[in-house]
This record gives C-alpha cells, structure tokens and sequence, in this order.
C-alpha cells in the first residue's frame, strides 16, 4: 500500500533559493513581513522541516515543546539559550548545528546573512521581550 503523502527527496539549496530574505529582521517582525524568507518543506513527527534565509537583525525568542535541530547552510548566525536566567550564544558558521533542548527558550542574532535548515516541533512559544522564566 502506498502511503497518501509518500517519502521524497527534497533540495535544501533549492527550497532556499525560492525564499525573498528578510533583511532588518526584529523581534516584532509581523508574519507578513517574514512570511517570504521561511518555508516548509518537509513535515516531521511532531511539527516540520523549516529553510530560512535572512540577516541583518535579530529574531523574537522562541521555545518548543521537544528538542530542536538548528543548522546553518550558509552564512552565521548566533544562536543564544537562555538557560537557568543566563544567556549563553553560540556562533554557527555553515555546517553547524546545534540540538535546541525542549522548551529552552532562545533566540537569533545575525550581522549578516543566513541560511538555515531546522526541525522545528510545534507548537512553539514566542514572544518579543526576554522571557522571566527558563
């Protein structure tokens, strides 16, 4: 039997060159305004597989209920954790990757270009200001 929505292989390069990047992205950055530079593209266990491409700004923070897999296919970014009240960055230069523990509450800083691949699980949480809690 062949499954409704069957396997297939996906171009993460492809997905992203159809994206319009997102330049000045702040933490109040509409839907509308970001709707353009992300995408879907595959759909996962708990949520989907997500491309980005944008720069020049820095994201809303953002937490998850299951891990998260974070990858920079091109460009940097710095991804930052809040964890026990401290904010811990980490620099991602292409191929790096980082695992998001489930429902760490976190964030993008990004001087310059990015482009991303993530799996992101929904629902997630996200808000402008720094959360109180971890």
């Amino acid at each position: 039997m062949v499954p409704d929505n069957p396997p297939r292989p996906v171009s993460i390069l492809s997905e992203i060159d159809r994206l319009t990047p997102l330049r000045g992205r702040t933490p109040t950055s509409t839907e509308e305004e970001r709707a353009d530079a992300f995408a879907e593209i595959a759909q996962s266990r708990d949520g989907g597989v997500y491309v980005g491409h944008w720069g020049e700004g820095a994201s809303e923070w953002e937490r998850h209920p299951a891990d998260e897999v974070v990858a920079v296919v091109g460009g940097e970014t710095t991804i930052v954790l809040l964890i026990d009240g401290e904010e811990i960055a980490h620099l991602l230069g292409p191929a790096g990757l980082i695992i998001v523990p489930a429902n760490t509450w976190h964030r993008f800083e990004t001087p310059g270009m990015v482009k991303i691949i993530t799996v992101t699980p929904q629902p997630g949480d996200h808000q402008a200001d720094r959360p109180e809690s971890t």
